[in-house]
């Protein structure tokens, strides 16, 4: 037998290593610090070190966005609820990432000892308790079941895309287990097949129901890009030479000069070509569909179940027959195989174009039609870009997206400050590959999360931060209460946040080059100052972008009208 072991927490971090995490984000507390300590000896994997529990979450799910996985450590009961609301959004947005919470002592659990961070009634199960209902899988390390556990738990984040809680308590981190380290297999991430006769049947509907077909179309949506299913949608795009349009949610997912890409559908706020090609199919193929009322520009999509056919990783729906368990990722390569050659037609469509707005060239204020119009020209192709729940979010639908690039939004959780923390996360995760974060936050975000500016100068990131200064919550006014003292917030400097986070102070050994940081009120002072930040890819950038208080992206102004419809239909079923 080897002589050779490993410790708990080793072994997590070397599961955690070994499928491509090299940060872990989050905040010390006293229960989770010699795990801590691991993290920092370990070598491979650094310490975040973020400024809030909250952001750490948003760091991590925009780093799991990228790399696949992330992952953060809390500490018990104060540190871990201060994270819920990311890791909510992680699990409504199917993300996978590792939320690991250092707990008291077991001793302590076990007589149910009244300390600190606990609700003061000996219950130490309280907040995973709370947890279960916004994570896939739970494990409670002992000595006993500490590899299986993490194992089985690291499993079920990859193979269902959601997030998992892993308790540690603080005096088993350094535990050792009777594992020789270079006896640890990877991780068996294979796929359940689908019922053989289920899976057969519903190619056999599929193609059965495509060869009455005349036109058509395929939609691609977010849980394609969270399952990992792009390499295998682009197969099935190139045998069937079908047109393919994206939702919000799948951005990007699709680059926008692909030969057989026609634009983004979000109902009533995709442009009216998109609306009357996709409205005018007779079968519509729609991949990893997330319904939600901002994905469907205010549930204006009015797609007809009889002529849409749905792929889901847990069931397969055509018309209104359901396949269940027939995962998407089998379903979809086999599909591909066995598509007839007599349904294969040559994609003889104009090359997709977004129609550019007309401007009043008389004035020079920076409108949402123009600075959405403006700003592609400005990134560079494969960058990431992150848009805040609000303005931002809208205002990508139908920005023109250069090669290549990244969209992270969360459009159906929607926690205004989201952006900041995971853009953090996403330019630590793109830094290998010289992918360039542009992240996009209205005035009322920021100041929910400001403080993880601190953390994207201490890692010396370039992110290129656009904050929207529109003087207040406009989507909230847009929807209620336009002169509403709730809706207005205290104006500050915000482009000094370079200076106020430590930018220079001798304290701060480790700190980011810093390019522009200014405000720009007209368009030649914005197109001034993103022509240094194209120049200066080596500096971190702050622009505070001047906007007229109740200006708007046409899309956001449809979705809430949509939305209002929506619940006005409601209402009237109802009575």
């Amino acid at each position: 037998m080897s002589s050779k072991k490993i410790t708990i927490g080793n072994y997590l971090l070397r599961r955690l290593r070994d499928l491509g995490i090299d940060i872990i984000f989050g905040v010390p507390g006293d229960y989770n610090l010699p795990f801590l300590d691991q993290i920092e000896d370990f070598g491979s994997i650094q310490w975040g070190n973020n400024c809030n529990e909250l952001n750490a979450s948003y760091a991590a799910d925009g780093y799991a966005r990228i790399r696949g996985i992330g992952a953060l450590v809390t500490t018990f009961g104060v540190g871990e609820l201060s994270a819920i609301n990311g890791i909510a959004g992680s699990y409504a947005e199917m993300v996978p990432v590792v939320h690991i919470v250092g707990t008291p002592p077991t001793a302590s659990q076990a007589s149910g000892a009244i300390l600190h961070h606990t609700l003061g009634n000996g219950d130490f199960r309280a907040f995973a308790n709370m947890y279960k209902e916004v994570t896939i899988a739970q494990a409670n390390l002992t000595k006993t079941n500490a590899a299986e556990e993490i194992d089985r738990v690291l499993t079920q984040c990859l193979l269902k895309g959601r997030p998992v809680y892993i308790g540690l308590a603080v005096d088993l981190s350094d535990f050792e287990l009777n594992i020789d380290p270079s006896d640890i297999k990877p991780l068996n991430l294979s796929i359940p097949r689908n019922p053989k006769d289920d899976h057969e049947a519903a190619i056999e509907a599929i193609i059965d129901v495509a060869k009455k077909a005349q036109n058509i179309i395929v939609i691609v949506d977010a849980c394609a890009i969270r399952h990992e299913m792009m390499k295998k949608v682009f197969t099935f795009l190139e045998r069937t030479q079908l047109p393919v349009y994206v939702t919000p949610m799948a951005k990007g997912g699709i680059d926008e000069d692909h030969p057989q890409f026609r634009g983004v559908f979000a109902g009533n706020c995709s442009t009216e070509p998109v609306q009357k090609e996709v409205y005018n199919a007779d079968l519509i193929l729609s991949i990893g569909s997330m319904n939600s009322d901002f994905n469907t520009g205010g549930f204006t999509y009015r797609l007809s179940q009889k002529k849409t056919i749905e792929f889901h990783t847990y069931h397969t729906k055509v018309f209104y027959a359901i396949y269940d368990k027939i995962d998407m990722r089998q379903l979809l390569p086999d599909l591909t195989e066995q598509w007839p050659a007599e349904l294969i037609r040559q994609n003889n469509v104009k090359p997709f174009e977004i129609p550019s707005p007309v401007l009043n060239e008389k004035s020079d204020e920076i409108i949402h039609e123009y600075f959405w119009n403006k700003l592609p020209d400005f990134i560079p192709e494969n960058s990431i870009v992150v848009a805040e729940t609000g303005t931002s979010e809208f205002g990508v639908f139908n920005m023109r997206a250069p090669k290549g690039v990244t969209f992270l939004t969360q459009i159906l959780w929607g926690s205004i400050g989201y952006s900041v923390g995971a853009a953090l996360g996403a330019s630590l995760a793109g830094k290998n590959d010289n992918r360039r974060v542009f992240v996009l936050v209205g005035d009322g975000s920021f100041q929910l999360v400001c403080q993880e500016v601190s953390s994207m100068l201490r890692f010396k990131t370039n992110l290129v931060v656009l904050l929207l200064n529109n003087d207040g919550y406009t989507i909230e006014k847009l929807i209620h209460g336009p002169d509403r003292a709730y809706n207005n917030i205290q104006m500050w400097r915000y482009h000094k946040s370079f200076e106020y986070f430590g930018n220079g102070l001798k304290q701060n050994r480790e700190q980011a080059i810093t390019g522009f940081a200014d405000q720009v009120k007209t368009r030649e002072e914005f197109e001034k100052a993103m022509q240094q930040v194209v120049k200066e890819t080596d500096k971190i950038h702050f622009l505070e972008v001047i906007m007229p208080p109740m200006d708007a992206p046409k899309s956001l102004v449809l979705t809430i009208e949509g939305t209002r419809e929506y619940k006005r239909r409601e209402r009237e079923t109802q009575e």
